[in-house]
């Protein structure tokens, strides 16, 4: 598995992580000291703004988790991935694509979310 690959895993899981303390550090270690976050839902400009984010979206689809959807897209310091959001072992409600932008020394500075199948 690429470094690319385990670093986009361990973005996945900031956004499945419902412990705040827990997610805040994984957000820290993750992300450069003044990240930004863009999705058509809105930006997120910080770490506190992106913290807040992702607890949003978790309390707008409680119990779904965040996997993968293939592998990751990646040169120089660049990433697409696609993603799915649904039950545990079931059907994905919400399917995305993310283009990250990586510093030299592998953090996330910008990632710029697009949403392909959302609900009704």
């Amino acid at each position: 598995m690429s470094d690319v690959q385990q670093r986009v895993e361990r973005y996945l899981a900031i956004w499945n992580e419902t412990d705040p303390a827990a997610r805040r550090a994984a957000i820290d270690e993750l992300w450069t000291e003044n990240p930004v976050y863009v999705d058509p839902l809105g930006v997120a400009e910080g770490r506190d703004a992106i913290d807040a984010f992702v607890g949003a979206a978790q309390q707008q689809f409680p119990g779904l988790v965040f996997r993968p959807a293939g592998t990751v897209d990646a040169h120089h310091n660049v990433a697409r991935f696609t993603w799915e959001l649904g039950p545990e072992g079931g059907e994905a409600i919400v399917v995305g694509f993310d283009v990250a932008v990586f510093t030299e020394d592998g953090r996330f500075d910008r990632v710029h979310g697009f949403l392909d199948k959302v609900p009704a």
